[in-house]
């Protein structure tokens, strides 16, 4: 095995697929980058029997060939390679790579161990890339971290007709964002669980490759999901299960809304939010003219601010973890936020929801919203 490539071309391909390589390798070979060379083409692969990515470079190929050599030294030694063409040859348990005076021997690792790639079903419809990376970004802020909870670290992709949504929630708060995508076919709508962790890694990689393929496959026997773009693809398990039918309570009535400036508020927020612990509420008092932030009377220390903004309604207030807050204005892209104050309880001793959303005259196409679930004013 014995192949040249450029360095910037394969300093990016290992950057890909370094990506999705698992923190915690149950297995070593799951560690490991694939490296295949023929024809002209090299392909590099990673996979863990969960989430696997896969690229394919042109080369100068000598000798066809298999190995299996670990990533995360791959992707160490690569991105700081001298400036010129990079040269592999296999010989018995050593990759030797060599560019201008740099020369590195790798050992080898069992290529027998590394699982067979999954084949990447039917392309079920194309997607702009940029709004995904955009979408994913706007809703992520809504889903759990701690992978303990599957359900509630993943982002529910639902597809219908020329829409495609995805939904989050950490149970406290929501976030919702609806886009246009092109099915392969009538049929094709379906309901998917996808962990964020892999959509955000998808997200960043193919933000500027123009469309995404996507493939969507949820039978008993496979449920998976796929994406290609360019020479680059990504294939990832689905999580089993989903969310309640919470998306209908982005339809709760809205009984008074403020419109304020997105940046007044959330600066404004950020100010309040430095004097009191991170997960603790503040007061948040929706008055005509303002919207009021002050710490709860129990904090050591004290912070009050008004913040300019339209009311149209009752006045309302309620408490609110700053944070959520500001995680909610970070995902709107216009000059103003439309903060709505629902109705979806009968019940006065349980809080309703407050809706935070875009508020443009001219543009409508930005469909984010974000449900924040606040508390009962304390005493």
């Amino acid at each position: 095995m014995k192949f040249q490539v450029n360095r910037d071309v394969l300093s990016d391909a290992v950057a890909f697929v370094a990506r999705f390589l698992p923190q915690r390798p149950t297995n070593p070979a799951f560690g490991g980058i694939l490296i295949e060379a023929d024809a002209n083409a090299v392909r590099l692969s990673v996979f863990d029997h969960k989430v696997s990515g896969q690229v394919e470079i042109i080369a100068k190929v000598e000798t066809s060939g298999r190995v299996l050599i670990s990533g995360r030294l791959l992707s160490d030694l690569v991105s700081k390679l001298p400036n010129q063409p990079v040269e592999f040859t296999l010989n018995a348990s050593t990759f030797n790579m060599v560019c201008g005076s740099t020369k590195i021997g790798f050992p080898v690792m069992d290529v027998n161990q590394f699982p067979t790639l999954p084949e990447i079903p039917s392309v079920s419809g194309s997607i702009s890339a940029e709004a995904f990376d955009t979408a994913v970004h706007q809703v992520s802020v809504a889903s759990l971290r701690d992978e303990l909870e599957p359900i509630f670290a993943s982002i529910q992709i639902e597809t219908a007709g020329s829409e495609l949504s995805l939904l989050a929630t950490d149970k406290y708060r929501m976030a919702l964002v609806e886009i246009k995508w092109t099915p392969s076919s009538k049929d094709s709508d379906t309901t998917v669980m996808v962990p964020t962790k892999t959509l955000l890694e998808v997200a960043k990689t193919f933000g500027n490759t123009g469309d995404i393929a996507v493939s969507i496959m949820n039978t008993e026997d496979r449920q998976m999901i796929a994406f290609q773009a360019q020479n680059k693809s990504v294939t990832a398990g689905l999580i089993k299960g989903g969310f309640p039918p919470i998306k209908t309570m982005f339809a709760a009535e809205v009984a008074s809304f403020a419109v304020v400036s997105k940046q007044d508020l959330l600066e404004a927020t950020r100010r309040a939010m430095l004097v009191v612990d991170r997960d603790h509420h503040m007061r948040f008092n929706f008055n005509a003219g303002s919207i009021n932030i002050t710490t709860n009377p129990g904090e050591l220390t004290q912070a009050s601010e008004d913040v300019e903004a339209e009311l149209v309604g009752d006045p309302r207030a309620m408490e609110l973890k700053p944070q959520y807050v500001i995680d909610g204005l970070s995902g709107i892209h216009t000059e103003f936020a439309k903060i709505g104050l629902t109705n979806m309880h009968d019940n006065p001793a349980k809080a309703s929801p407050l809706l935070i959303a875009p508020h443009s005259a001219k543009n409508d196409s930005d469909s984010f919203r974000y449900l924040l679930q606040p508390r009962l004013l304390s005493n």
